[in-house]
C-alpha cells in the first residue's frame, strides 16, 4: 500500500554529509517503489534550486560542534508550520533524522500527531549535551514509535541516556551509481595513482594528518596525486599545507555533485578517511568499497562496522600521520593488494545495498500504520510551547 511520508531533516542539500546521503538515497528508494515522500528541511543562504518533493522552512544555521559543522533550522512557528503540512498532505508516518537536535526535529515530534519514526545518526566525543538536557529531552524521546540507529556506536549513545529498544537499520549505498568500471575522470587518467578524500573539511576528519602523510610521501619521490572533493573551514589551512613538497600534488575539486561523485571514486587507486572520532558508520568507506577502490581509515568503532582490516582495507591509529604514510606508501606500492582489498570491498558493500534498507523501513512504516497509532499532540505540559510568531514562511524549494 503507497504511504504518505514526511521526512524531516536539518542536513540536506546543499549541506554534504552522511545524514544528508542517508536521507536523498531514503527518498529516491521509497518513491522507486511508489510512496510519497516529503522531505522537510531548513533554507539555505544563497540559490538554492527548486526541486520536487522538497520544502523548506526556517533557515539554516551552521554551528560548529563535535568536531563537524552542523546544520541547525531556526525560525518562528516551526511545529505550527509542520502541524499544518502533515495535515495538509495526510501525512501517514514521520520520520526525523537527529530527532533529539535543536530545533526543527524537536518541533516535529511534537507536531507529528501520527506515528514517528526517528534515527540517531551520530556518536558524541562527549555526553555532556546528553546528561545536561536528559530531563527535558525524555519526554520528546517517548514520542519515538520506533527509535533506529545507523550502527552499534550510534545506538550505544542513545541507550546510556535513554530507554531502549533502539533497533540498527544501518545506511547504505547505492550500488547502481557506486560500481567498478565506470570510466575515470580524463584529467585523472594518465597513470599516476590517486588518493581521494571525500568529506567536509571539518576537524574531525583528520585533514592536516593526511597532508603531512602526503607531504612525506612526497618527500621520498613517492609517485601519487591527492584528490580532496569538499569543503569547509580548513580549507585554508588545507591550501598552505599544499604548498612545499605537495606543490602541483593537490587538487582542490570542491563540492561535487550527486551525478559526479561516483567517477571521482572511479578515478582513484586509493581512498582514505583519516578521521579522528565521532564517527558513527563510514558511509563514504561504503562508497568506496561499492566502486572496488582500497581503503585507508583511522581504526574508529563506527568505521569498524563496514571495514574488516586486510579484508578491504587498512586501519591505522587516528592521529598518527607517520602511521598513515607507511599505509599509504604500502598500497601505493602493491597493485596486487590494492586489487585484492578492493575486491574484498565490493564483496561486503553487496550486503548494504539500499534495497535492503528501504525493504526494512517499509517493514516498519507499515507495522506503525498496522497498529493503528495515531496522536492528538505530543509531549504534553513537559514540552515547550508553541507560541512563536508566523514569520516563518514554508516553500517549495530545493537544493
Amino acid at each position: 500500500m503507497p504511504l504518505r511520508v514526511a521526512i524531516v531533516t536539518q542536513a540536506y542539500h546543499p549541506a554534504v554529509g552522511g545524514v544528508t546521503e542517508h536521507v536523498d538515497a531514503t527518498a529516491r528508494g521509497l518513491r522507486a517503489r511508489g510512496h510519497e515522500v516529503t522531505i522537510v528541511t531548513g533554507r539555505f543562504a544563497g540559490s538554492v534550486p527548486a526541486e520536487p518533493g522538497v520544502l523548506r522552512m526556517g533557515r539554516n544555521v551552521a554551528i560548529p560542534f563535535n568536531g563537524a559543522e552542523n546544520n541547525v533550522t531556526v525560525g518562528f512557528g516551526l511545529s505550527r508550520r509542520l502541524r499544518a503540512l502533515f495535515a495538509e498532505r495526510r501525512i501517514d508516518v514521520v520520520h526525523v533524522h537527529c530527532p533529539l537536535s535543536p530545533f526543527l526535529p524537536l518541533a516535529a515530534l511534537r507536531a507529528a500527531g501520527r506515528p514517528i519514526v526517528g534515527t540517531f545518526h551520530s556518536t558524541m566525543t562527549s555526553d555532556l549535551p546528553f546528561r545536561l538536557f536528559r530531563g527535558a529531552l525524555h519526554p520528546y524521546f517517548r514520542l519515538i514509535d520506533r527509535p533506529i540507529a545507523v550502527s552499534e556506536p550510534a545506538r550505544e549513545l542513545v541507550t546510556r541516556h535513554f530507554p531502549g529498544p533502539v533497533e540498527i537499520v544501518p545506511n547504505g549505498v547505492d550500488l547502481s551509481r557506486f560500481r567498478p568500471g565506470l570510466p575515470r575522470i580524463p584529467r585523472f587518467d594518465d597513470g599516476l595513482p590517486s588518493i581521494l578524500f571525500v568529506g567536509r573539511f571539518d576537524p574531525r576528519k583528520g585533514l592536516p594528518e593526511l597532508m603531512r602523510a602526503c607531504a612525506a610521501l612526497a618527500t621520498e619521490g613517492v609517485a601519487f596525486r591527492l584528490i580532496l572533493v569538499g569543503d569547509g573551514g580548513l580549507r585554508s589551512r588545507l591550501v598552505r599545507m599544499a604548498r612545499g613538497p605537495l606543490e602541483g600534488r593537490v587538487h582542490f575539486e570542491g563540492r561535487v555533485g550527486h551525478d559526479r561523485l561516483p567517477r571521482y571514486y572511479a578515478s582513484a587507486d586509493v581512498f582514505c578517511s583519516p578521521a579522528r572520532g565521532a564517527e558513527s558508520f563510514g558511509l563514504v568507506l561504503l562508497e568506496a568499497m561499492a566502486s572496488g577502490v582500497p581503503v585507508v581509515a583511522t581504526d574508529l568503532p563506527g568505521y569498524r562496522t563496514v571495514l574488516t582490516p586486510e579484508v578491504e582495507g587498512v586501519v591505522v591509529p587516528p592521529r598518527d600521520s607517520a602511521a598513515l604514510t607507511a599505509a599509504l606508501r604500502r598500497l601505493l606500492a602493491d597493485a596486487s593488494l590494492r586489487e585484492r582489498l578492493g575486491t574484498g570491498g565490493i564483496r561486503t558493500a553487496r550486503r548494504y545495498g539500499w534495497e535492503r534498507v528501504v525493504d526494512r523501513l517499509e517493514e516498519i512504516y507499515g507495522s506503525l500504520i498496522g497498529a493503528g497509532m495515531e496522536r492528538t499532540d505530543a509531549a504534553g505540559g513537559n514540552a515547550p510551547a508553541d507560541g512563536e510568531p508566523a514569520t516563518a514562511r514554508l516553500e517549495p524549494a530545493s537544493r
